[in-house]
Order: C-alpha cells, then structure tokens, then sequence
C-alpha cells in the first residue's frame, strides 16, 4: 500500500504506533550512517534517501525530475522494509551482507533489495548502520550508471 504523504513526518504520522517506532529506528540509523550527498526525501510512497537531482541531473531512468534512489524505507501490509538498492547491485556487498546479517543470529528475510522484517528486535541495526555507510555518492552513480544499480 504506497502512502500518499508528502513529507516524512506526515508519513510517520499515519503510521500505527508500533509501525511508526520500527520506522523511526530504523530512519534514525540510517541518518546516522548515510555518507554525505544523499538526501532524505519522499519518493514512490516511501521515506527515502536520494542521489539530489543538483548531484546527479539525469535522473532515475533518465527522467529528469525523479532523483536516483539509494535507500527506502516503509510499511507494507505485511511487513515492514528496507529498500537497499546498492545490495544487488554490488554481489561482493551482497554477500557480506547477508553474512553479517545471519551472524547476528536474525533470519534474513529478502528479496533482490527489498530487506522485509515484522518486527524491529529482527533488525540488527548494527549491520543495516555498515550497509547505510558502505556506498558513497559517488560509487553508487558509477554502479548506477554501469548498469549493475
């Protein structure tokens, strides 16, 4: 179900309140985390972390007024997740993903970058926090453009 929220704080506030504390957590390390460039945003419904079209002008699949997407963040009917879109498209990320995430002794639930999880204590933030700061700007437009983002 996409949110029709304009701004982040009109998105957690529509939220249920346990929905809105996992958000709120897992937004707070991403923010902590989140190399200098991106900027958080609203984008397709979600909370997200941005390429700025002043950084990138081309746009997301060349349109000129959608910024490259890096990181998302919302709540699905089922579950919550994280949008990560520098884990597939790195296979080496990948996998230390994965990795570090099963070694927190949590079950990864994920599908090509979208990070699905029920409930926040399933969340190692410490792992999602070393993803968030892995990519920086620059390396991201180059995997984007490369075709692998």
């Amino acid at each position: 179900m996409q949110s029709k929220a304009k701004t982040v704080s009109e998105y957690l506030a529509e939220l249920p309140e346990d929905r809105r504390k996992a958000i709120q957590a897992i937004r707070k390390v991403i923010k902590k985390h989140l190399p200098k460039g991106y900027r958080e945003t609203m984008q397709y419904g979600m909370i997200s972390y941005v390429v700025p079209l002043s950084t990138y002008p081309d746009g997301y699949l060349h349109d000129e007024k959608t910024p490259l997407p890096y990181m998302s963040v919302a709540s699905q009917k089922n579950h919550m997740a994280v949008y990560a879109s520098c884990v597939y498209s790195d296979p080496a990320l990948n996998d230390w993903f994965k990795k570090a995430w099963e070694k927190s002794g949590n079950k990864l639930d994920m599908g090509k970058s979208c990070i699905r999880f029920r409930s926040i204590d399933k969340v190692p933030l410490d792992v999602l926090g070393q993803l968030v700061a892995k990519v920086p700007v620059k390396t991201f437009i180059k995997q984007y453009e490369e075709g692998t983002g």
